[in-house]
């Protein structure tokens, strides 16, 4: 998600075509096009340009209504002009190829699906596959201490510094807890899914959340060359 402006100026978009299976939006003020995963100008005259990205996260909608239970839902106008994909749409889409730099030995396949953080100028890739099996997984990225989760839908994936006041914290999942619960070794404290101590010594406490990408491995290869690739056991 990303900011709708550029320097001041606000700017409208719509979908204009796919690149390397990223959308590709243009701008209807210059007719610049912008790359979806990136939110940089790719051409014409705001080329270079980039976006200003606006945090959030993708949940499934259940544990999102749990959450926010006032929350509003987004529906197009009637009559607006609208496309519908078919039920097999990403099916068909995972048969394409992908057009991306060949390295002699790739540490996994192009079309897995990786959760993507960057923090400090370093980018480390996560197996969906493998946090499924170790959540929470603690790890260290551009210095600084993060904990990656995956929500009780096994879909849904948020991840946060585990450094408060200074100090770091040791998640550990409460066994049996639902929704799910985690506990910290250092203060015996209980936190959410969102992040927030709801009991013992820190309740009210927050967690700083951390930007995530859910993403083919190709394409987070591909924008971030310099990745680290997480193996459980590894």
């Amino acid at each position: 998600m990303w900011k709708a402006e550029i320097e001041g100026r606000r700017l409208r978009f719509h979908l204009s075509g796919i690149n390397n299976q990223n959308f590709l939006m243009q701008d209807e003020e210059t007719g610049s096009w912008w790359q979806q995963v990136t939110g940089e100008a790719v051409h014409g005259p705001l080329r270079g340009k980039r976006l200003e990205l606006v945090f959030h996260d993708e949940i499934g909608f259940d544990l999102w209504r749990r959450e926010h239970p006032r929350g509003r839902v987004l529906r197009p106008e009637e009559g607006a002009p609208g496309h519908a994909f078919p039920l097999d749409w990403e099916a068909e889409t995972a048969k394409l190829p992908v057009v991306t730099t060949s390295r002699a030995r790739e540490p996994l396949p192009a079309r897995e699906v990786v959760v993507g953080v960057e923090v400090g100028g370093e980018a480390s890739a996560y197996p969906l596959a493998e946090l499924r099996r170790q959540s929470p997984l603690l790890d260290r990225v551009g210095g600084v201490p993060v904990a990656l989760l995956v929500g009780d839908d096994g879909r849904s994936v948020r991840a946060f510094e585990r450094r408060l006041d200074g100090r770091e914290l040791e998640l550990y999942r409460r066994p049996g807890a639902a929704p799910l619960r985690l506990v910290d070794a250092q203060t015996g404290s209980e936190w959410s899914f969102a992040g927030d101590a709801i009991a013992g010594p820190l309740a009210g406490r927050r967690l700083t959340p951390v930007y995530v990408l859910a993403d083919y491995w190709f394409d987070w290869r591909t924008y971030h060359p310099r990745t680290k690739v997480y193996r459980l056991g590894g």
